[in-house]
């Protein structure tokens, strides 16, 4: 069982994978800064909103826990159910962000990289074509 997971391990695949988790957790937090940091604010500007746009939210339940100004955590924390829209829309533009940047990433590999030779021999076409043939032939 260890040399199999030695095996595992050791095949370029698996490092390739774990290389790219790390390098998408880091992007990921990068993401997130660009976002919390520099999108939502310029959003919750115009909008006219405050600055902090993630902290948005409405009171669904418990509204006597709740005081005028309470930050979403403090709210959370005070047993309010709050529906917490800022935080979701924060949430989709980071997605937004990393999968047109995944997508251009994925586009550009796609033009650098030839494709795939053709393989030699018959296609799918021509085997399914014979065996049909021979098929009737019977």
């Amino acid at each position: 069982m260890l040399s199999e997971f030695k095996a595992f391990i050791a095949r370029g695949n698996v490092l390739d994978l774990a290389v790219g988790v790390i390098i998408g957790a880091a992007f990921g937090k990068i993401v997130s800064s660009l976002t919390d940091d520099l999108i939502m604010p310029v959003i919750s500007l115009v909008t006219g909103g405050g600055t902090d746009f993630s902290a948005k939210y409405i009171v669904l339940g418990g509204a006597d826990k709740v005081q005028a100004g309470m930050s979403l955590a403090a709210a959370k924390a005070a047993g309010a159910n709050v529906f917490a829209w800022g935080s979701f829309i924060t949430a989709i533009i980071n997605f937004l962000i990393l999968a047109f940047v995944i997508f251009l990433i994925v586009r550009q590999a796609n033009k650098v990289m030839p494709p795939p030779p053709a393989a030699d021999g018959p296609s799918e076409v021509d085997l399914l074509t014979e065996i049909r043939d021979e098929l009737k032939k019977k």
